[in-house]
């Protein structure tokens, strides 16, 4: 369990010798690519981290259209917190885009975490408002900014997801189709943009 070890150590603060103890809280499950870890009208009952392979959280609207929430890949958190922490019916799908290996993480486990290793308090209250600034950089980002600087925040923010995931799926995320898509691609070549892998 490379990932979360590396995970808990660097991000939470646990100290290295205690991170195997960790594992009392968490259960590992085997996702195979297309299948769903959550539904439509389930309630969410975990966190799930990505030891490996690569998720994605969707809705889909009245028109059948998908629309792409987050990519979760290695070491990364997802998880429909409204439905987890309120006990409501989800209204997204989180499903594998990749053969996965995820672990389960109960909602109290950072609690848990912070009683066990106080050191671990301040950071899990960063990574709290650090995901709410993402939320809202998110939510702005699709309300005013042009296609071509969505597009330029995603390779920011997930430089190695290019080729690992459709390019529908990348126009998905963004709000726009793959036409503009690919136009945006286009003009960005014409500008010698090579994005970093």
């Amino acid at each position: 369990m490379k990932n979360i070890n590396n995970y808990l150590s660097k991000v939470l603060n646990v100290p290295v010798e205690k991170v195997n103890m960790c594992s009392l809280h968490y259960e590992v499950k085997k996702i195979q690519k297309n299948q769903f870890i959550l539904q439509y009208g389930e309630v969410c009952r975990h966190i799930y981290f990505v030891e490996k392979g690569l998720l994605k959280m969707y809705s889909i609207d009245k028109n059948g259209k998908e629309h792409i929430i987050q990519f979760a890949p290695e070491s990364w958190l997802i998880s429909d917190r409204s439905s987890l922490y309120f006990n409501e019916k989800s209204i997204y799908y989180i499903e594998a885009i990749e053969d996965c290996e995820v672990l389960l993480l109960h909602p109290d486990f950072i609690s848990k975490l912070v009683g066990e290793f106080p050191s671990s308090l301040g950071k899990s209250d960063v990574l709290v408002q650090k995901h709410i600034k993402s939320l809202q950089d998110r939510i702005n980002s699709l309300l005013g900014e042009t296609a071509e600087e969505r597009y330029m925040k995603f390779v920011k923010m997930y430089p190695d997801l290019l080729l690992r995931v459709p390019q529908w799926m990348i126009a998905s995320y963004l709000g726009i189709t793959p036409e503009s898509l690919s136009r945006v691609r286009k003009e960005l070549a014409r500008k010698n943009f090579v994005p970093d892998r």
